[in-house]
Protein backbone atom coordinates (compact mmCIF):
# COMPACT_ATOMS: atom_id res chain seq x y z
CA UNK A 1 0.00 0.00 0.00
CA UNK A 2 2.80 2.57 1.04
CA UNK A 3 4.24 1.71 -2.41
CA UNK A 4 0.95 2.59 -4.25
CA UNK A 5 1.16 6.13 -2.30
CA UNK A 6 4.35 6.82 -3.23
CA UNK A 7 4.42 6.01 -7.06
CA UNK A 8 0.49 8.22 -7.22
CA UNK A 9 2.46 10.84 -5.27
CA UNK A 10 5.10 10.81 -8.11
CA UNK A 11 2.81 10.15 -11.02
CA UNK A 12 1.02 13.33 -8.81
CA UNK A 13 4.24 15.70 -9.62
CA UNK A 14 4.86 14.75 -13.22
CA UNK A 15 1.25 15.64 -14.16
CA UNK A 16 1.55 18.90 -12.03
CA UNK A 17 5.15 19.58 -13.72
CA UNK A 18 3.08 19.32 -17.13
CA UNK A 19 0.73 21.40 -16.50
CA UNK A 20 2.12 24.16 -14.43
CA UNK A 21 2.67 27.62 -15.72
CA UNK A 22 6.70 28.36 -16.25
CA UNK A 23 7.77 31.09 -13.99
CA UNK A 24 8.60 34.19 -15.75
CA UNK A 25 11.97 35.17 -14.81
CA UNK A 26 11.83 38.04 -16.72
CA UNK A 27 9.95 39.56 -14.03
CA UNK A 28 12.44 39.52 -11.44
CA UNK A 29 14.09 42.90 -11.50
CA UNK A 30 10.75 43.82 -13.56
CA UNK A 31 12.47 42.93 -16.26
CA UNK A 32 10.36 42.43 -19.03
CA UNK A 33 10.70 45.64 -21.34
CA UNK A 34 7.48 47.16 -20.03
CA UNK A 35 10.01 50.57 -19.84
CA UNK A 36 9.91 50.85 -16.21
CA UNK A 37 13.76 49.95 -15.54
CA UNK A 38 16.27 52.35 -14.79
CA UNK A 39 20.18 52.17 -14.81
CA UNK A 40 22.97 53.98 -13.42
CA UNK A 41 26.29 52.31 -14.84
CA UNK A 42 28.83 55.14 -16.37
CA UNK A 43 28.29 58.52 -17.70
CA UNK A 44 27.28 56.96 -20.99
CA UNK A 45 25.01 54.48 -19.82
CA UNK A 46 22.10 55.89 -17.52
CA UNK A 47 18.18 55.81 -17.76
CA UNK A 48 15.59 57.68 -15.78
CA UNK A 49 12.54 58.75 -16.21
CA UNK A 50 10.44 60.93 -18.33
CA UNK A 51 6.63 61.67 -18.93
CA UNK A 52 5.92 59.80 -22.11
CA UNK A 53 4.65 62.89 -23.33
CA UNK A 54 6.33 66.06 -24.45
CA UNK A 55 5.60 68.99 -22.70
CA UNK A 56 3.97 66.87 -19.57
CA UNK A 57 5.21 68.36 -16.50
CA UNK A 58 6.65 66.10 -14.43
CA UNK A 59 5.06 66.39 -10.89
CA UNK A 60 1.61 64.87 -13.25
CA UNK A 61 3.96 62.14 -14.65
CA UNK A 62 4.96 60.76 -11.80
CA UNK A 63 2.69 57.68 -11.90
CA UNK A 64 3.11 57.02 -15.76
CA UNK A 65 6.00 58.06 -16.41
CA UNK A 66 8.47 56.01 -18.97
CA UNK A 67 12.39 55.03 -19.15
CA UNK A 68 14.61 57.18 -21.25
CA UNK A 69 18.63 56.34 -21.72
CA UNK A 70 21.27 58.33 -22.93
CA UNK A 71 22.28 55.24 -25.16
CA UNK A 72 20.13 52.60 -26.39
CA UNK A 73 20.08 49.57 -26.30
CA UNK A 74 21.25 48.83 -22.88
CA UNK A 75 20.53 45.30 -21.57
CA UNK A 76 19.66 46.46 -18.18
CA UNK A 77 16.54 48.22 -19.50
CA UNK A 78 14.59 46.90 -21.65
CA UNK A 79 11.40 48.75 -23.31
CA UNK A 80 13.54 51.99 -22.35
CA UNK A 81 13.76 55.42 -25.14
CA UNK A 82 16.43 57.35 -25.99
CA UNK A 83 16.55 61.09 -24.51
CA UNK A 84 15.53 63.28 -27.11
CA UNK A 85 18.95 64.82 -28.88
CA UNK A 86 20.79 67.50 -26.62
CA UNK A 87 18.63 67.37 -23.91
CA UNK A 88 21.31 66.07 -21.89
CA UNK A 89 23.79 68.51 -21.12
CA UNK A 90 26.27 67.03 -18.94
CA UNK A 91 26.63 64.32 -16.86
CA UNK A 92 28.78 63.05 -13.74
CA UNK A 93 29.00 59.39 -12.91
CA UNK A 94 29.91 58.77 -9.34
CA UNK A 95 30.18 55.44 -7.51
CA UNK A 96 30.35 55.17 -3.58
CA UNK A 97 31.34 51.35 -2.87
CA UNK A 98 31.42 51.94 1.09
CA UNK A 99 27.82 52.92 1.40
CA UNK A 100 26.53 51.06 -1.74
CA UNK A 101 25.32 53.28 -3.89
CA UNK A 102 25.72 54.87 -7.97
CA UNK A 103 24.29 57.83 -9.00
CA UNK A 104 24.74 60.02 -12.22
CA UNK A 105 24.14 64.23 -11.81
CA UNK A 106 24.09 67.08 -14.63
CA UNK A 107 21.99 69.63 -16.43
CA UNK A 108 19.55 69.25 -18.87
CA UNK A 109 18.34 71.51 -22.23
CA UNK A 110 14.67 72.85 -20.53
CA UNK A 111 14.01 73.99 -23.89
CA UNK A 112 13.45 70.25 -25.37
CA UNK A 113 10.82 67.97 -24.59
CA UNK A 114 9.83 69.09 -21.04
CA UNK A 115 8.41 72.50 -19.84
CA UNK A 116 11.05 74.93 -19.13
CA UNK A 117 8.72 76.43 -16.14
CA UNK A 118 8.14 73.06 -14.81
CA UNK A 119 9.03 73.32 -10.84
CA UNK A 120 10.07 69.30 -11.64
CA UNK A 121 9.30 66.21 -9.63
CA UNK A 122 10.57 63.02 -8.28
CA UNK A 123 10.62 59.02 -9.39
CA UNK A 124 11.36 56.61 -6.76
CA UNK A 125 10.42 52.78 -6.31
CA UNK A 126 6.88 53.86 -5.28
CA UNK A 127 6.00 55.97 -8.83
CA UNK A 128 6.02 54.98 -11.75
CA UNK A 129 4.26 51.62 -10.39
CA UNK A 130 6.54 48.79 -10.62
CA UNK A 131 9.80 50.77 -11.30
CA UNK A 132 13.24 49.84 -10.31
CA UNK A 133 16.84 50.34 -10.67
CA UNK A 134 18.62 47.50 -12.10
CA UNK A 135 20.69 45.82 -9.73
CA UNK A 136 19.43 48.02 -6.84
CA UNK A 137 16.57 47.63 -4.58
CA UNK A 138 15.72 51.27 -4.32
CA UNK A 139 16.10 54.38 -5.96
CA UNK A 140 15.29 58.36 -5.96
CA UNK A 141 15.78 60.52 -9.24
CA UNK A 142 14.66 64.20 -9.56
CA UNK A 143 14.04 65.96 -13.24
CA UNK A 144 13.99 69.68 -12.48
CA UNK A 145 13.31 71.37 -15.89
CA UNK A 146 12.90 74.73 -14.05
CA UNK A 147 16.75 74.78 -12.94
CA UNK A 148 17.94 72.34 -16.05
CA UNK A 149 18.73 69.54 -13.18
CA UNK A 150 18.45 66.46 -13.14
CA UNK A 151 19.68 63.39 -10.45
CA UNK A 152 19.73 59.51 -10.35
CA UNK A 153 20.63 57.83 -7.57
CA UNK A 154 20.20 53.77 -6.79
CA UNK A 155 21.47 51.86 -4.03
CA UNK A 156 20.02 49.30 -1.25
CA UNK A 157 19.77 51.12 1.60
CA UNK A 158 17.10 53.71 2.40
CA UNK A 159 19.53 56.02 4.25
CA UNK A 160 21.19 56.74 0.71
CA UNK A 161 18.02 57.77 -1.17
CA UNK A 162 16.29 59.48 0.56
CA UNK A 163 12.87 59.51 -0.45
CA UNK A 164 9.53 62.22 -0.07
CA UNK A 165 12.41 65.09 -0.63
CA UNK A 166 11.68 66.25 -3.78
CA UNK A 167 10.51 69.57 -2.96
CA UNK A 168 14.21 70.21 -1.14
CA UNK A 169 15.55 69.48 -5.11
CA UNK A 170 18.49 67.93 -6.73
CA UNK A 171 21.28 69.17 -5.23
CA UNK A 172 19.95 68.32 -1.90
CA UNK A 173 18.76 64.75 -2.05
CA UNK A 174 21.29 63.64 -3.73
CA UNK A 175 24.61 66.09 -3.25
CA UNK A 176 27.07 65.71 -6.65
CA UNK A 177 28.36 67.55 -9.51
CA UNK A 178 25.63 69.76 -11.53
CA UNK A 179 28.74 72.20 -13.64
Amino acid sequence: MAKLSILIFILAIIIASIHAVPFNFNKLNNRDGDGKIITVVSEDEFCGFLPKTAGQDIGSSEDDAVTFCRNIPTANAPGAQQYPPGFILSAHFYKDDANGFVQVTGRLDNSIYVDPSDGGGQYDIKAPGGASCFGFSRFVSLVEPNNGLYCIRCCNDKKNCPMGKSTDGCEAVIPGDYS
